[in-house]
């Protein structure tokens, strides 16, 4: 339990995340803590976790996030080993204002039983900041030297297929599976363990979870494969601003002069600043492949240097 409280302590302290990353590991952390009730035809919103700074950190982006006041309380719960203590996150005033703005309610004020679309389908940092959030919710984490896994407890079907699709935008092949009467998602593979720690966030608990494993080439191969990721996102960030600016002076150049299909395709680079072409792509309407999408945002810059040139040529 020991490193359990060491990493949800580490993601607990990460403050640097856009607040769409910010609402969206929030929203995350309801779900998968515990989720809406509804008490004397009010809805409430609750939260259960292990973890006292997880707990801590709902409460304070509650109020900064969306200004409700949240309380923070602590519950003994017994289990077969002995008792345990529980830290539970509480709104009742304002609770459908809240699941309203997290998105759990739908504007039907229906139920959203898994987590909203915009968050799944959103930019990556919001992906990776809604598996954090499932992990501090309901995460567990194998001890060095015992069998691999990392595992989280899905409230319900539907969470738990959103969390695969997740994953498996993020690169990371995740196991559905049903253990009794409860849905889960695991990883048993050391370096998806390892790869999924440093993704949303976790990397000091990720070098010390990979340092005392005893195959020291399996250690070597993991560590390879984080350097070779880190220089991938710093150059695929490096790539992605520089189409934003390119795109951004683009849209100055030619105003509203500009053809819809171009237009939206600039639009969803300077929305999903992080997103690669291929998301880029599922996330246009209609959905298009990468190639499109690319060859429209080219499309874009070569027709305002062309307007450039011509207003040169004109002076």
């Amino acid at each position: 339990m020991a490193l359990l409280d060491d990493v949800k302590s580490e993601l607990a302290t990460i403050d640097s995340e856009l607040p769409a990353a910010q609402k969206a590991q929030a929203t995350a952390m309801i779900r998968f803590g515990g989720g809406l009730r509804l008490v004397q035809r009010q809805i409430i919103v609750q939260a259960q976790f292990d973890s006292l700074d997880a707990a801590k950190w709902l409460q304070t982006s509650i109020k900064t996030l969306y200004g409700h006041d949240a309380t923070l309380t602590q519950v003994a719960r017994q289990t077969p080993t002995g008792m345990v203590q529980r830290y539970l996150v509480h709104v009742e005033r304002g609770g459908a204002a809240l699941a309203l703005q997290t998105g759990l309610l739908d504007r039907r004020k229906m139920l959203v039983k898994g987590l909203p679309s915009e968050i799944i389908n959103g930019n990556i940092a919001q992906v990776k900041a809604a598996c954090r959030g499932a992990f501090l919710a309901h995460g567990s984490l194998s001890d060095p030297g015992k069998a691999s896994y990392l595992e989280i407890v899905c409230p319900c079907n539907e969470a738990a297929l959103a969390l695969v699709c997740m994953a498996r935008r993020l690169g990371v092949t995740a196991k559905h599976r049903q253990v009794r009467s409860s849905e889960r998602i695991t990883l048993k593979d050391p370096d998806a363990i390892e790869r999924m720690l440093l993704i949303i966030g976790a990397t000091r608990t990720a070098h010390e979870w990979t340092g005392k494993r005893s195959d020291g080439e399996a250690r070597g191969k993991a560590n390879r494969l984080a350097n070779f990721d880190d220089a991938n996102m710093r150059r695929s960030a490096k790539a992605a601003a520089e189409a934003g600016d390119k795109v951004r002076k683009a849209f100055e150049i030619l105003g509203d002069d500009i053809p819809e299909n171009l237009r939206a395709a600039g639009q969803l680079r300077l929305d999903h600043a992080d997103a690669s072409l291929e998301e880029l792509g599922r996330l246009a309407d209609p959905p298009i492949t990468k190639d499109a999408i690319a060859g429209r945002i080219r499309r874009l810059l070569q027709l305002a240097d062309k307007t450039v040139k011509a207003r040169g040529q004109q002076a």
